[in-house]
């Protein structure tokens, strides 16, 4: 189960810089003008989890494997995106293809980085993308309502459940709102994720500072935090500059060291990882034992088998039962062993629902 989070936001505002920074890598081009990406890049980060240490300790593994997510750096989006003005229709493409967005806000002034409306203004920055894929969703809605209505004459039941959906959908685009404010009924989220659209993506909003603001934030950042709070998404405080240099430190104790010295505990993009997480609302259970100990990504809500099958199909296939301790048992009770002694150690079924830091051994048969 894959999940990906797309780095959108206006040209020159530190997408790219991110991207490689979050993944390690130089395989997205940065550069001082508009479109140095044509084709969205791809990007593995592993999830910060200190919970999968600490049980590697305790269960003596040889080997940790995190669990991660993809993130998709996404050409710069421009005014007129939505009417196909500068490669609009195939970036609105690409961000149609990630689960959440990430949208990157120019927070800091430099004279000697250009900015494409002559100002730094995020804020106007922010309305100017959702503008966008407000407008691509509102012509996307357009072009459905005809065909759905005919369907809906002729007796097709889901048509005409759509079709209701899809009505109260174009009224809040064609008001300015986007699709996620649509407040959905019994019935109504699978319809409304087949549409696709663009603006019921959850959004969070990265503030690329200065260096100097990397741990406290500016003014400009603490407008975007407030426009975030109002529209229910995240924000999160980022310096692409720092990130980009800390990428090139080769050992934590160095990374450690640069960070303090600016005042910082962690790198931002620890914060933009985990907020993509939650964003995602996703949850993380634990795979522990003397080979590996391993963090798995699943929806929230998601049960015993499918999250078994995350792992292989065959185990969701021929899914049994479940042995769960959890994180905090595990720990206190000094793994596996101590916890199955104390009978924290349950079997649980087809029903059991996953938490977030379950430890759990399957029990399949195919």
């Amino acid at each position: 189960m894959g999940f990906s989070c797309g780095i959108v936001g206006l040209p020159n505002v530190g997408k790219s810089t991110l991207f490689n920074a979050l993944t390690a890598t130089l395989a997205a081009e940065s550069a001082n003008y508009a479109f140095t990406t044509i084709e969205p890049n791809t990007g593995r980060a592993a999830v910060p989890d200190e919970r999968l240490d600490t049980l590697a300790k305790l269960a003596s593994s040889k080997v940790i494997t995190p669990t991660r997510l993809d993130f998709v750096d996404i050409a710069g989006l421009v005014k007129g995106a939505s009417r196909g003005e500068g490669l609009g229709n195939k970036f609105l493409a690409h961000i149609r293809e990630v689960d959440a967005i990430a949208h990157v806000l120019r927070c800091f002034e430099d004279d000697n980085v250009i900015h494409t409306a002559g100002r730094v203004d995020p804020v106007d920055d922010a309305e100017t993308v959702e503008t966008e894929l407000t407008l691509a969703d509102l012509e996307s809605m357009e072009r459905r309502i005809d065909p759905l209505a005919k369907k809906a004459r002729g007796g097709d039941k889901e048509a005409k459940a759509t079709l209701a959906l899809a009505e109260r959908v174009r009224a809040a685009l064609a008001e300015g709102k986007p699709a996620r404010s649509v407040k959905l009924e019994e019935g109504e989220p699978s319809l409304f994720r087949g549409m696709q659209l663009l603006t019921a993506k959850p959004i969070l909003y990265v503030c690329n500072v200065d260096e100097g603001s990397a741990a406290t934030g500016n003014a400009l950042s603490a407008r975007v935090a407030e426009i975030a709070r109002a529209k229910g998404a995240g924000s999160v405080v980022v310096s692409a500059a720092i990130e980009a240099e800390v990428a090139q430190l080769a050992s934590a104790e160095e990374r450690a060291e640069f960070l303090a010295s600016l005042g910082l505990k962690e790198t931002g993009l620890a914060r933009v990882i985990r907020a993509g997480y939650a964003l995602l609302d996703l949850v993380t259970y634990f795979t522990a034992g003397p080979k590996e100990a391993r963090a798995w990504t699943i929806a929230r809500g998601t049960k015993a088998p499918q999250a078994a099958g995350v792992i292989h199909t065959d185990f969701e296939r021929g899914f049994i039962a479940a042995e769960v301790i959890s994180y905090a048992d595990y720990v206190a009770l000094g793994g596996e062993q101590g916890a199955k002694a104390a009978g924290k150690s349950r079997l649980e079924g087809r029903d059991y629902v996953v938490a977030d830091g379950d430890v759990i051994l399957f029990r399949f048969n195919v």
